[in-house]
């Protein structure tokens, strides 16, 4: 921990040190009082049969508490070295998001220029990129949002239809909103954002195990966002997942309207197919410049070779209002309904086809 400590102090001050040179130390601490009514501390479906209330103190239930560090230099010519660190954390317990990874978020170094960025390391996928602008509920509450859970990967593990492997380079099974190894292209020019990616799975013998590709476009002008992306991971086995995203947003005065379609498919075994579809709408008000109003509805369907179809459908709605320009408070309440086995089972019994959550928080970025 002294060590830790006494590089921090030196990559601060490293940011200080030179004119060209800048690194920034930042993150967000959220936690919220979190009330449940068929599901636990997590949203997890519970047991039919022992369907009670939950009361519990929750981690990014408005976004993900995280730290980081971030910088860049400059190399002349409009040309700059860049690098980012950022670790989930746990403020309920003081815990890192994944106790595999210190930086599981991002750790990556690149260069940007006038003709693009190039940056190479753990990030996020181009799927996800592409959400964050049109997602309705605008990228909240990461654990339980199906966009990020779906349409980018990021938790696929539902019941009978989860995909129960790793794709790509995540380093987990049923997740792959990050990736290791990948080198990342992005350039924007006038109201477009052109992105690529390659992510190696670096598996002896076999290049293309574990690898992914994608890209991925995004148009904004005049109050509008378009924004897309296509993606192609493999297993071990070289089976393959295939996943879309499209959606549009669109600003008129005080008003944001969203929506957002995903589809995956993934080959699970000889044979064997899981498919997921995902469709999303919300509008998004600024009552005031302090007061903002955010609802969002999420419809997901899933069919899976020998399972029968099932999925949910889940609707939100936020008001935040802010204290100053880096605190928040925020008023949560999610309502989700699970359809045929998507809910689980718990010691034979069938979990509860019914979700209720309702959340009280605080938001600091610093």
């Amino acid at each position: 921990m002294r060590k830790f400590t006494y590089l921090a102090i030196l990559v601060c001050a490293s940011g200080s040190a030179s004119a060209q040179s800048q690194v920034d130390v930042y993150g967000i601490a959220d936690l919220g009082v979190h009330y449940s009514r068929g599901m636990n501390a997590g949203n997890t479906p519970v047991s039919g049969a022992s369907v009670g209330s939950n009361l519990a103190l929750n981690s990014g239930v408005n976004n993900t508490s995280r730290w980081g560090f971030k910088g860049q230099e400059d190399l002349g010519a409009g040309v700059a070295a860049v690098f980012q660190l950022e670790g989930g954390l746990n403020f309920d317990t003081g815990t890192s998001a994944k106790p595999d990874k210190l930086f599981d978020r991002l750790s990556f170094v690149g260069i940007k220029s006038n003709y693009g960025s190039l940056t190479a390391g753990r990030q996020a996928t181009i799927l996800s990129d592409a959400i964050s602008s049109v997602d309705p509920l605008g990228m909240r509450y990461a654990s339980f949002n199906p966009n990020i859970n779906i349409t980018a990967l990021s938790n696929t593990a539902f019941g009978t239809h989860a995909f129960g492997v790793q794709y790509g380079s995540s380093g987990y099974a049923d997740n792959y909103y990050r990736l290791d190894n990948m080198v990342k292209y992005t350039l924007e020019t006038g109201p477009y954002t052109v992105r690529s990616s390659y992510s190696f799975g670096e598996v002896a013998g076999n290049n293309s195990a574990l690898s992914s590709v994608a890209a991925g476009l995004t148009y904004q002008r005049d109050g509008w966002s378009v924004s897309g992306a296509s993606m192609k991971l493999k297993n071990s086995a070289g089976f393959n997942l295939q996943a879309y995203t499209l959606g549009v947003a669109y600003q008129y005065g005080d008003l944001v309207f969203r929506a957002n379609a995903g589809d995956n498919s993934a080959e699970t075994g000889p044979g064997k197919q899981t498919r997921q579809r995902i469709a999303s709408a919300g509008v998004a008000y600024s009552i005031n410049p302090e007061l903002n109003l955010t609802t969002a509805y999420y419809r997901v369907r899933r069919e899976a070779s020998t399972y029968s179809d099932d999925g949910f459908d889940r609707s939100f709605i936020y008001l935040e209002q802010a204290l100053s320009k880096r605190s928040m408070l925020y008023a949560e309440t999610d309502y989700t309904s699970w359809r045929g086995n998507a809910a689980g089972i718990t010691a034979g019994q069938a979990n509860s086809g019914r979700g209720l959550g309702l959340s009280l928080g605080l938001m600091h970025k610093f």
